[in-house]
């Protein structure tokens, strides 16, 4: 009988959760467009944001394209078309698989850290200290997170995309012989505007998910320093999730009105 009781209850819990974010987000929407503007913060942020996760980005997409052109090669040399390889690595990675893995990488490197951030902030009673001195605590740490992390998700993965793409370029030169030149022609005569715009459009959603998330488990932490790894660690959690839910809704309204 009580688990029979459990269900609902958890269920409950949930869509409440999903209440609270869905205020939190209204709440953001409000204050970027009210004065005052935190723009040295911001520039901070996306300093900070974007050079930290740099380099575990670059690691990334490169591994990423060399391993998708190795994995790929062999199977499309059994049937003769390893001359599509090129076509067929910059569709994928630039369509689908680069946004989505560097998004999980930057769910796991920004959202964790911001949640851990402002988790550590709420439980020392930093937050609290900022509303009595007349300071907007909101503003000044959730609006210039989120913001940040709108505007520096998707550079960081159309900077992981390129270098993925050269990787993939480094194998097609070392195994099949194909120059550096030959390689990037054929990957540009392949995309499309309705390969890049609704990639480049979706990083967008990615970039703002990572941040509210992590902003609104670290805001709203509790259970003292106990709740800082649980927000940490939950909002990597509900930010993958939500990038998932995102890149679905991404691919089907591209599939209807890109007709991809």
């Amino acid at each position: 009988m009580i688990k029979l009781l459990q269900i609902p209850i958890n269920f409950k819990a949930f869509l409440i959760e999903i209440g609270d974010l869905a205020y939190f987000a209204s709440r953001f929407f409000k204050e970027v467009f009210s004065s005052p503007f935190e723009f040295k913060e911001l520039v901070r942020q996306c300093y900070i944001i974007g050079n930290r996760s740099l380099l575990l980005v670059g690691v990334t997409g490169f591994i990423l394209g060399l391993v998708f052109t190795l994995q790929s090669r062999p199977t499309l040399m059994e049937f003769g078309a390893e001359s599509w390889m090129p076509s067929m690595v910059s569709i994928s990675i630039v369509r689908e698989i680069g946004p989505m893995m560097i998004a999980l990488i930057c769910a796991g490197r920004i959202s964790s850290g911001i949640g851990a951030e402002l988790g550590s902030m709420r439980v020392t009673e930093q937050i609290d200290a900022m509303e009595v001195s007349g300071t907007n605590p909101f503003k000044y740490l959730v609006v210039t997170r989120i913001m940040a992390t709108t505007l520096m998700v998707p550079l960081l993965i159309i900077f992981g995309d390129a270098i993925a793409l050269y990787g993939s370029a480094i194998v097609e030169n070392l195994k099949g012989d194909v120059s550096y030149q030959l390689y990037f022609n054929k990957v540009f005569n392949a995309l499309k505007f309705a390969d890049l715009i609704p990639a480049i459009i979706k990083t967008v959603f990615f970039g703002f998910a990572i941040g509210l998330v992590g902003t609104y488990k670290g805001y709203n932490c509790k259970k003292g320093t106990a709740g800082v790894g649980e927000a940490s660690n939950s909002a990597v959690v509900y930010t993958s999730m939500l990038l998932f839910i995102i890149d679905f809704i991404a691919v089907f309204i591209a599939d209807i009105f890109f007709e991809i």
